[in-house]
């Protein structure tokens, strides 16, 4: 199967606040506010951004903060670094940038676009179940403007132009087009 890009949905309005961005995933989820934390995780972002070479949103460290990595509809693993253990969210990221991201584009089936740390590449931030990856495409001036795309293990690639958090919450609230994933049920389990 050639992979193709399907297209660009937009949402109606660009979330930029991180604490909105959140509330309305929140609002999106029943019950993901059962599994916020008490008190917001101590994560040495620096670890990740300075052997990435870049920063990262605000809303995702926003909400790595608040909650546990967790899975949505049994489909969606959002998963984050822990506390003390962010070098093992960064091998996992470099192990996808170095391998699948890697090997799509060499094979050409990433549609032109590159891995990070290439202009413009690919950032791993999310995957399913079933192989489809979740990424940053890392232009803009800074992180608040990447988009965010979708590489479909049926082939279909596609960009949201939207945080990775408000991408989470149009996918729960069936906002978003279903070009090449599955209906999500939007339920949290935290892992």
């Amino acid at each position: 199967m050639t992979d193709a890009l399907i297209g660009t949905q937009k949402p109606a309005r660009r979330i930029t606040d991180p604490d909105e961005a959140i509330a309305a995933l929140e609002h999106a989820v029943p019950g993901l506010t059962d599994h916020r934390r008490p008190a917001p995780a101590v994560i040495d972002w620096a670890v990740l951004e300075d052997d990435l070479g870049t920063a990262l949103p605000d809303d995702f460290k926003l909400l790595a903060e608040r909650f546990p990595s967790f899975v949505l509809g049994d489909f969606l693993l959002v998963a984050f670094p822990r506390p003390g253990k962010e070098l093992y969210r960064l091998r996992g990221i470099r192990e996808d940038l170095e391998g699948v991201l890697q090997t799509y584009w060499e094979e050409e089936m990433s549609c032109g676009l590159r891995p990070h740390p290439a202009p413009g590449g690919l950032l791993p931030w999310a995957e399913s179940n079933e192989g489809d990856m979740f990424l940053w495409t890392t232009t803009g001036p800074t992180p608040q403007q990447w988009r965010v795309t979708v590489a479909s293990r049926n082939g279909g690639w596609w960009h949201y132009d939207g945080s990775a958090v408000q991408f989470l919450t149009d996918y729960c609230t069936g906002t978003l087009k279903l070009w090449a994933l599955p209906p999500l049920n939007p339920q949290a389990t935290p892992c």
